[in-house]
């Protein structure tokens, strides 16, 4: 959990200015302290893509590799 949140100031800080990033914001969940929520807007699929690709090769995607996430994903 350390090593998931010492990543997590990085990751946020490189994905926000990334090109077609709308909205980015990591919550700790008050009564579970290793539960995020995450909300994250891009501009259209095409940014997404290129960030998710570059979130696999990161750091950050190292460290959380084997996180289960839940996604609910709207347009």
């Amino acid at each position: 959990l350390s090593i998931v949140k010492n990543e997590l100031v990085d990751h946020i800080e490189l994905t926000q200015p990334e090109s077609g990033c709308v909205g980015f914001k990591v919550i700790v969940a008050p009564l579970k302290p290793n539960k995020f929520d995450v909300y994250e807007e891009f501009l259209n699929q095409i940014s997404f893509n290129k960030h998710q690709k570059r979130i696999k090769i990161s750091t950050w995607g190292q460290a959380t590799h084997n996180i289960e996430r839940h996604y609910t994903i709207s347009h």
